[in-house]
C-alpha cells in the first residue's frame, strides 16, 4: 500500500517518480444439480447425531486480478500457468468417476470511490480523490459467450489467460476484499453461482487490502497502509458474506497470493499484504496463502487448487443442518 498510494499521490500531483485425480471421462454436461448427494459420507457422533459431509461436483471459481500499475508481470505469469490449472481441473474426477463441473470468472480489484487522501510530511495537504473500478462485475473478452468460462467451453485456457491480462490502468487504492464481496453478489454476476458448488476465490494482487463498503467520504492519511484506518471494516468482517451467499462456511474455500512481507522478486516489489493475512488468520481452514515473492504462480496456484479439493471432498450437503 505504501508504493501504490505514494504513486497515486505522486500521480495527482504531477510529480515523476496432494493434487486431483486423473482420468479421461467425459463431462455429462449435468447442471440441475439433483445429485448433489451422491458420494456423501457419514461419520462420528457430532453430539447426539452423525456428522455428515459430501462431495461436490462442481466448483465456480473467481479470480480478483490486481489491475494497478504494477501488475503486469504478475498477470502475465497468471495466464502462463493457467493452462496447467486448468488441465487439473479437467483431468479432476470424484469418487464416481464423474468428472467436475467448473466455471472460472475473472475480475479486477477496482472498486468505484471517492474521497480525500492527507497527505503526511513533506506534501502537508490534502487531495481528492475519484475512481471507478469494476466493482466485482466478470470481466469478458472475445471467444466468451458469457462472463465465465466453463470446462467444455472451446480453448478454454487461452480464453481465460486473456481475460486474466486486465491491464494495469486500474485504481490505485485497491480493494481486494471488497471486489470478492461484491462479486459474489447474485446481482452483480447473475447466474453465476450455483447454490450445489464449491465457492473456489483467487486473489491475486501485490498490495495490501484497503477495502471500504462506503463508496465516498473515505478519508487516507497514511502512506503505510490502511490498517485501522477510520471508518475501514476489519478484514475479518468478509468472512460473514462468503457465509451468507453460501449458507454454510465449507461451502467456500479461498487462495490469497500477496506479499507474505514486503519484498523484491522477478516480479517487483510487493508490500506485505497485513490485512489479507488478517482475512486468512481469521479462518485458517478455509483460507490459504501464498507468497507472490516466490516469483512464480504455480506453487501458489497449486496450493490454491489442493485446498478447493479438500474442501470439495468435505462439501456439507444442500439441505444438512449441522447440530447445535
Amino acid at each position: 500500500m505504501r508504493r501504490s498510494a505514494y504513486l497515486f499521490a505522486v500521480t495527482i500531483l504531477g510529480a515523476a517518480a496432494c493434487g486431483p485425480s486423473m482420468s479421461g471421462g467425459d463431462d455429462d454436461g449435468d447442471d440441475d444439480g439433483t445429485d448433489i448427494d451422491a458420494g456423501q459420507h457419514t461419520g462420528g457422533d457430532g453430539g447426539g447425531g452423525e456428522e455428515v459431509t459430501g462431495e461436490c461436483r462442481k466448483m465456480d471459481l473467481i479470480f480478483v486480478v490486481d489491475d494497478s500499475g504494477s501488475m503486469g508481470e504478475e498477470q502475465t505469469n497468471l495466464g502462463t500457468n493457467f493452462p496447467m490449472f486448468a488441465n487439473l481441473l479437467n483431468s479432476y474426477t470424484i469418487s464416481t468417476g464423474e468428472m467436475l463441473d467448473y466455471r472460472a470468472a475473472v475480475t479486477t480489484t477496482g472498486v468505484t470511490a471517492s474521497g480525500v487522501q492527507t497527505l503526511p510530511p513533506p506534501f502537508s495537504m490534502s487531495i481528492p480523490f475519484n475512481q471507478s473500478g469494476m466493482d466485482g462485475r466478470f470481466r469478458t473478452v472475445s471467444g466468451m459467450t458469457r462472463p465465465w468460462l466453463e470446462r467444455t467451453d472451446p480453448n478454454m485456457a487461452q480464453t481465460f489467460a486473456q481475460a486474466a491480462a486486465v491491464g494495469t490502468s486500474g485504481p490505485g487504492l485497491e480493494m481486494q476484499l471488497r471486489a470478492m464481496e461484491l462479486a459474489i453478489q447474485p446481482g452483480t454476476n447473475p447466474g453465476f453461482l450455483r447454490d450445489d458448488a464449491l465457492l473456489g476465490i483467487v486473489i491475486l494482487t501485490d498490495e495490501d487490502d484497503c477495502s471500504f463498503r462506503q463508496a465516498s467520504g473515505i478519508n487516507i492519511s497514511s502512506l503505510e497502509g490502511c490498517v485501522g484506518t477510520p471508518g475501514i471494516p476489519a478484514a475479518a468482517d468478509f468472512l460473514m458474506p462468503l457465509d451468507q451467499v453460501k449458507g454454510e462456511r465449507g461451502r467456500w474455500a479461498a487462495a490469497v497470493i500477496a506479499g507474505q512481507t514486503a519484498c523484491t522478486s522477478s516480479f517487483g516489489d510487493a508490500v506485505e499484504g497485513v490485512r489479507l493475512k488478517q482475512f486468512q488468520q481469521a479462518s485458517p481452514q478455509n483460507v490459504v496463502f501464498g507468497d507472490i515473492c516466490a516469483g512464480n504462480l504455480q506453487g501458489a496456484l497449486m496450493q490454491a487448487l489442493d485446498s478447493f479439493q479438500a474442501a470439495c471432498e468435505n462439501f456439507p450437503p444442500i439441505g444438512f443442518v449441522p447440530a447445535d
